[in-house]
């Protein structure tokens, strides 16, 4: 699972976990330094955002995960949408128990990606979660804590919904997310909280990676034409007036919707399929605008060829 980094022995002089700050208690100490031991081993962290709800950001996000997965890359998949966890439904996970360990809790393993989700922690799918804010930001906490990632190239986390206590929770115990995906839908009311997003991203100096507009279009399976049922283009507007970049569209496909009711990752079984080919365009700009220390070697040498 991959061995606990060691403040102590850690040869970066600059990291703010050698030393205590000032009126900060010993267990204070203690738990920043385990939470930044865990983020020592994660290259890149990648949130997926929306301003509301409903609009597929579970299903980019974990479509993401599986095809950065696929290409090689050690990936994480954290689920901390407290109140509407439906990474383990996308995935097949449902019921499926979180063991732990003395060193921490052990990540779910999807062909190769580790999953943790809140799902994971109900005795059902339709148990509620009822618990108050600062209770919520310390779950969240402990999953980036406590949780046995190993080294992973990237980590994408699939945020609660808006820009309020919880999304600010994760990308503060974050500390440094390297950059956003926004995912909205083509109607007025779901593309204005865009801006939203992308002014809580500049307020917190995250990167913002691009915007996609879901379920814009119906793509008829007989004649593969696309009919536009709701009003299209509201996402690519906003984001010319933002300055952010504008990562496409992705149609309705019976087949996403059947994909995601049986838990199965569309970018695996529809190989095929335009919602398929933009999560591999996106999953191309994200290795483009986030490279890892081993892409950024393999590029150096190319170069030198």
């Amino acid at each position: 699972m991959g061995e606990r980094k060691n403040c102590k022995t850690c040869s970066k002089t600059d990291c703010s976990a050698k030393k205590r700050r000032e009126g900060e208690s010993e267990e204070e100490f203690r738990e920043r330094q385990r939470l930044a031991q865990r983020l020592c081993g994660i290259k890149r962290r990648i949130a997926v955002l929306s301003g509301k709800g409903g609009v597929g950001k579970s299903t980019v996000a974990a479509n993401v995960a599986v095809a950065l997965a696929a290409k090689g890359y050690s990936t994480g998949l954290l689920d901390v949408d407290i109140h509407g966890p439906s990474i383990p439904t996308l995935l097949g996970l449902e019921n499926q128990p979180i063991y732990g360990e003395k060193e921490g809790l052990i990540p779910v393993d999807f062909e190769g990606l580790k999953v943790v989700s809140a799902g994971f922690l109900l005795r059902s799918q339709d148990e509620a979660i009822v618990w108050r804010g600062p209770m919520k930001a310390n779950i969240i906490r402990q999953f980036v804590s406590e949780v046995l990632w190993g080294e992973l190239d990237y980590l994408v986390v699939d945020c609660p919904p808006g820009t309020g206590d919880e999304p600010l929770s994760v990308c503060h115990t974050l500390e440094c997310v390297d950059g956003a995906l926004i995912v909205t839908t083509p109607q007025k009311v779901a593309a204005v909280d865009v801006m939203k997003c992308v002014n809580f991203c500049k307020t917190l100096k995250i990167p913002v990676i691009g915007v996609i507009e879901n379920m814009s279009g119906f793509l008829c399976p007989k004649c593969n034409t696309v009919t536009y049922i709701f009003r299209s283009g509201g996402g690519r507007e906003l984001c010319k007036q933002m300055k952010v970049p504008f990562l496409g569209v992705i149609p309705i496909d019976p087949d996403i919707a059947y994909a995601c009711d049986v838990g199965k990752p569309f970018v695996r079984d529809f190989p095929e399929s335009p919602a398929t080919r933009k999560i591999l365009e996106i999953v191309e700009t994200i290795e483009k605008k986030l490279p890892t220390q081993k892409e950024s070697d393999e590029q150096t040498k190319e170069a030198c060829l």
